[in-house]
């Protein structure tokens, strides 16, 4: 029985380890546009959505890595949470309970979309070893600092790195950001998906996450 034992371990150690298939970075606007109250929409909303149960089956199955970065203004870019793989479902409800008590990083800003996506880039070089770098960036605001978006987005299809964006817009309203999102910022083979109001926030990220590790991207 001894022998039997010690062979299924050998044989365990010699299989490859599961690759990463997704590293993730959510890129959650914090501007002056966000108030306390939709501030903490978000930060339940991204824990709910990790509680999900076919999203953190997928999750653990892909070894998902996944970061969290605050942007608002030029210069307002923090990581909340660095990057997470996930290896076993402790690690998916450790970072769920992470993500909702989450301190907000920035207060009184301005909404620099284009400072965060260089911020969330720049964050790529300490990402584990994935087959895809997704960008999920978040907010609920056009651009009133940092310049144009354009050399950013240029920059991330360059690197191989999709971006994907989830606008918050108001409900009963247009669709700025969303349509700013579509002409300016994702990349060609990106998405974006629109929350009408932060009260929908939690869902809207909910499938929008599950889409983006499910391996689909425009």
């Amino acid at each position: 029985m001894l022998h039997i034992l010690c062979l299924c371990l050998t044989l365990c150690a010699a299989l490859p380890a599961r690759a990463c298939e997704t590293a993730l970075l959510l890129a959650m606007d914090v501007s002056n546009s966000v108030d306390s109250a939709e501030y903490r929409l978000q930060a339940h909303g991204l824990a709910q959505a990790l509680e999900d149960p076919e999203i953190a089956a997928i999750l653990v199955q892909d070894r998902v890595a996944l970061s969290v970065m605050q942007w608002a203004g030029e210069d307002r870019q923090q990581t909340a949470i660095g990057w997470v793989q996930m290896t076993r479902p402790e690690d998916v409800a450790q970072l769920a309970a992470r993500a909702r008590e989450m301190p907000r990083a920035f207060v009184l800003s301005d909404t620099a979309p284009a400072s965060a996506l260089h911020g969330a880039i720049d964050r790529f070089a300490s990402a584990p070893d994935c087959k895809r770098r997704i960008i999920d960036v978040s907010g609920d605001g056009t651009p009133n600092s940092g310049g144009p978006t354009g050399a950013a987005r240029q920059r991330a299809e360059r690197a191989g790195i999709t971006v994907n964006g989830l606008a918050i817009e108001a409900p009963g309203r247009g669709l700025a950001i969303t349509n700013f999102y579509h002409r300016a910022l994702i990349t060609r083979d990106g998405f974006v998906m629109t929350a009408r109001g932060h009260q929908s926030f939690a869902e809207t990220l909910r499938r929008k996450m599950l889409r983006e590790i499910s391996r689909v991207t425009g």
